[in-house]
């Protein structure tokens, strides 16, 4: 096995991606990847080896596209296990390699993919790693101005964020942030109204038209009932488990903590 055969067959998996005929590039990346444990010069081990710089550039490159079809195909642990193995090309093999075109698209496109799972932490903890280079390119600035908005509850701005979007690939992680934040509304609406004319309840939920409103009812929110042009959200709540705090053996329990410090002091 040499470096001719791998470049053949991402030569076929290239060709499979452009006519979208995505159940041919999983099944040739499946291949690829077993191809590619045979190089000695990827991670971990970083020979070096005679083709050592030709290898991290074709492999960087086919866990590249293995990202992008990751999105294409909506699977996002895909997405994340081929951006863990394409992230040491981005650092540790930095000083051996030219920049790759796709680094930046690829890091916004993560943290864009953190922001839509709710993991601010990690996406934070991203960020720090990142040069001030990249914090200035466009892909990242993206995602960091979605998060702040996003914190800020300043919902149109995400929206309308989706206009904006650096890459085509960024639109499937746009549209799952976009249904995080009418989520996010609609309960919020709920809980602060018994009910909410079709017109408000567009503009409160930031849809376009009332024909995107009802679409939205009828398959996220089938408790809410819609009549006489107003949407009402009573009978949700009257439908929604009642919790109730156990005051009385909050309390004991507190007592018994008490009494038992008192017995150590």
């Amino acid at each position: 096995m040499d470096l001719t055969e791998v470049s053949q067959l991402f030569e076929r998996f290239k060709a499979a991606f452009l006519r979208r005929d995505y159940d041919s590039c999983i099944n040739l990346l499946s291949q690829l990847k077993v191809l590619l444990t045979r190089f000695r010069s990827l991670p971990p081990l970083f020979e070096d080896t005679p083709n050592a710089v030709q290898e991290l550039m074709i492999a960087r490159e086919i866990y590249e596209h293995a990202v992008v079809l990751s999105v294409k195909v909506e699977d996002q642990d895909a997405f994340e296990r081929d951006f863990f193995q394409l992230k040491p090309y981005y650092t540790d093999a930095s000083s051996r390699l030219p920049p790759s075109p796709q680094e930046y698209p690829i890091l916004g496109l993560n943290l864009l993919r953190l922001l839509v799972q709710n993991r601010i932490a990690e996406f934070h903890t991203e960020l720090e790693l990142l040069s001030s280079t990249a914090l200035e390119n466009p892909c990242i600035k993206h995602a960091v101005e979605l998060e702040q908005s996003f914190m800020e509850g300043a919902y149109n701005r995400v929206l309308s964020a989706r206009q904006t979007a650096p890459d085509e690939t960024y639109v499937y992680f746009m549209d799952l942030l976009a249904k995080t934040v009418r989520d996010e509304i609609a309960g919020c609406s709920e809980k602060a109204y018994d009910y909410l004319s079709i017109s408000d309840a567009t503009k409160m939920l930031l849809f376009s038209s009332e024909k995107e409103l009802l679409e939205y009812v009828k398959e996220d929110h089938p408790e809410w009932e819609v009549k006489n042009g107003f949407v009402f959200f009573q009978k949700a709540k009257e439908t929604a488990p009642c919790k109730e705090i156990p005051s009385l053996q909050l309390i004991n329990q507190t007592l018994s903590y008490a009494r038992e410090l008192e017995r150590i002091v």
